[in-house]
């Protein structure tokens, strides 16, 4: 890329002309008008909850994940929670998971009055270490929730094994991957229980959203009636039936997701093929591009699993920098490339910091990551300009500081 020789010097937060005119996202959702179409015909018909289309999107689902059953939920955040509570968290127990996540993942042990405990992560998918895991098992521990971070899945088989010795439910939160698979089967067909969001900068968006899959039939029937306030029936069957009574069975929330979203779900999940063929196309571009530029670390795909690409989370090698992560992630903001960074570890937020006294240094794997992350622009609507001003602007950034 010779036009970069002259870039690296005149870079945008110094006072030079940006990569970009306007801002590129790091996620974006992606609608057409097929989407617009669906969702206008739910608002036509006679159910905007509760409603057909409910059924109809967790059937189609199910089938595309390969899994029994799937329960829609209001966010990713309310099937999270929904699993603790089928796992039957209570006070006192305990569950597992990375620090190396949003928030939410842990968040949800909380809501059960139980105790999230951290094991650090893997050094090259930045997933739960099956090893940490199983140094962290007490008596208490009930459940571990493995991530696949960025759409890499979790190694799966073993964490599944070592749960099932001490009695622990598996809850897999895919929220960053839908459409990845582990050892030629489908994410949402292996675990216990697994959770995906359809957040906007998700794979497939419903505005806000999640699904829960299981191939239990039990616990499906639990997260239903979790999900509607603990009542066992909903607004459709006793009209359907000519009933009025119904009967709250359990302590439950609102967390249904209306008949619009999932209509817009529905439209969506015709397009995840697409979706994701895209993002990998985009991964692998951009790994290409940046093989020689010894200042990055390109985020890895193990052999047995097809990752869904979420994110494209780079890792500086600060040690061949002459700025730390701060300065670089200004530096490419300046070119304007919406980058992120995914995530700082959870127990390092304050509350956890200030609930149950975390410090630096607990999770060395995780933490020295976090040092070092950037997320460049990973979504399915990138052109491929977009995706070679992304290119660009990182030769010229990581370049210009390279030693």
């Amino acid at each position: 890329m010779p036009e970069l020789l002259t870039d690296r010097a005149m870079l945008a937060i110094n006072g030079g002309n940006p990569v970009r005119k306007t801002l590129l996202p790091y996620g974006c959702q992606s609608i057409a008008e097929d989407d617009i179409e669906a969702v206008v015909n739910v608002l036509r018909s006679d159910w905007v909850t509760t409603g057909p289309k409910i059924a109809e999107f967790e059937e189609a689902f199910a089938a595309r994940v390969a899994a029994k059953y799937a329960v829609s939920f209001s966010s990713g955040t309310a099937a999270l929670h929904a699993a603790a509570f089928v796992a039957g968290l209570k006070p006192g127990d305990e569950a597992i998971t990375t620090p190396m996540t949003f928030v939410a993942t842990a968040n949800c042990v909380l809501y059960q009055g139980a105790i999230p405990v951290f094991a650090d992560v893997s050094a090259d998918t930045l997933n739960l270490d099956p090893k940490q895991f199983a140094e962290r098992i007490t008596p208490r521990t009930r459940a571990v929730i493995a991530v696949g971070y960025a759409g890499h899945p979790a190694e799966l088989d073993a964490i599944q094994q070592t749960a099932a010795r001490h009695g622990c439910t598996l809850i897999e939160d895919a929220c960053h991957a839908l459409g990845a698979e582990f050892e030629g089967r489908s994410v949402g067909s292996i675990a216990d229980m697994t959770v995906f969001s359809f957040h906007p900068v998700k794979h497939l968006t419903t505005g806000e959203g999640g699904m829960l899959t299981t191939n239990r039939a039990d616990f499906a029937e639990t997260l239903r009636r979790f999900r509607n306030h603990g009542i066992s029936s909903d607004a459709r069957q006793r009209q359907a039936e000519g009933q009025w009574s119904y009967e709250m069975v359990l302590l439950g929330f609102n967390y249904r997701l209306t008949d619009i979203a999932c209509a817009l779900g529905l439209s969506q999940l015709k397009r995840l093929d697409k979706c994701l063929s895209r993002r990998r196309e985009i991964a692998a571009r951009y790994t290409a591009a940046f093989r020689d530029l010894a200042g990055i670390r390109t985020p890895v795909a193990r052999e047995n699993v097809s990752p869904a690409w979420h994110l494209y989370p780079i890792r500086l090698n600060l040690e061949r920098l002459t700025a730390n992560r701060a300065r670089v992630f200004r530096g490419l903001r300046a070119e304007n490339i919406g980058v992120n960074v995914h995530y700082r570890p959870v127990h390092l937020q304050p509350y956890y910091r200030d609930r149950f006294a975390h410090r630096e240094g607990e999770y060395p794997v995780a933490e020295d990551a976090y040092q070092r992350l950037i997320s460049l622009p990973m979504f399915h609507g990138m052109t491929d300009q977009d995706v070679e001003d992304v290119i660009r602007a990182v030769h010229k950034v990581v370049g210009h500081y390279e030693c």
